[in-house]
């Protein structure tokens, strides 16, 4: 009788063991998780350090779009924590009123020209692309339901600059009446800093967050015009 019911507990509790063993396996099991490989970003662009003669002359609202595939590496130690690194492109559109950006000039400095009293383009923008790859540490506080979690991240991006144009519509005059309708466009990449460093960060619920970039080296060369930083601020999609 007492065999029987040494056997019984052992049963008993060689069961409970494995359940235990089963939950915490399930608990830590995220390999099929969602984790945030596709990132992709809407927001508002803002250069810092210009002088207030260039400042003046921004217009409109800048912004800029970021896409990112990103491959995600959750601590085996804390699955709530992960470090993520990926590959994607980056772009920036500064917005300029009766402004012209000389990047074809040969000039030593970058000429940033008013023309207030002149004939001016109607929209006229500064645009740059980079080719980035971003690193982020991460933390969401439910990694197995990331659909309903909340995350949070900070980083570091690097990148190499792919394309810098300026780009006018439509040529006015002094008074803003339409001269001619067309396109301009121009493309040179020597005034600016071939390689971009910018810190990141992004907090939010579930795909969406919101997010902020701060360049930490300069948009330009040394020689080639004021010690501009460019900084984001917008809304990220991630998912998958």
């Amino acid at each position: 009788m007492q065999k029987i019911v040494l056997l019984s507990i052992t049963i008993l509790l060689f069961g409970n063991i494995q359940a235990q063993q089963e939950k915490v396996s399930r608990k830590i099991d995220i390999s099929s998780r969602p984790g945030d490989h596709l990132m992709i970003q809407l927001s508002s662009d803002h250069l810092t350090g210009m002088p207030d003669s260039i400042n003046s002359h921004q217009s409109g609202f800048s912004k800029g779009f970021n896409a990112y595939l990103m491959f995600d590496k959750p601590f085996k130690s804390s699955p709530k924590y992960s470090i993520g690194i990926g590959i994607g492109v980056g772009t920036s559109n500064i917005v300029f009123k009766k402004m012209n950006v000389d990047i074809k000039s040969l000039a030593t400095k970058l000429p940033f020209t008013a023309v207030d009293s002149s004939n001016h383009f109607k929209k006229y923008k500064l645009s740059l692309s980079y080719l980035e790859i971003p690193l982020e540490f991460r933390f969401s506080s439910d990694p197995l339901n990331a659909n309903k979690s909340w995350k949070m991240a900070i980083g570091l991006k690097a990148g190499t600059v792919i394309n810098a144009h300026t780009k006018g519509k439509d040529l006015q005059n002094k008074n803003n009446t339409l001269i001619n309708s067309y396109i301009e466009k121009e493309n040179s990449k020597k005034y600016f800093n071939g390689t971009r460093f910018m810190g990141t960060a992004r907090i939010g619920y579930g795909i969406f967050s919101l997010f902020g970039a701060y360049q930490l080296n300069n948009v330009l060369k040394d020689v080639a015009g004021p010690p501009m930083k460019l900084y984001q601020v917008g809304i990220t999609l991630s998912g998958l």
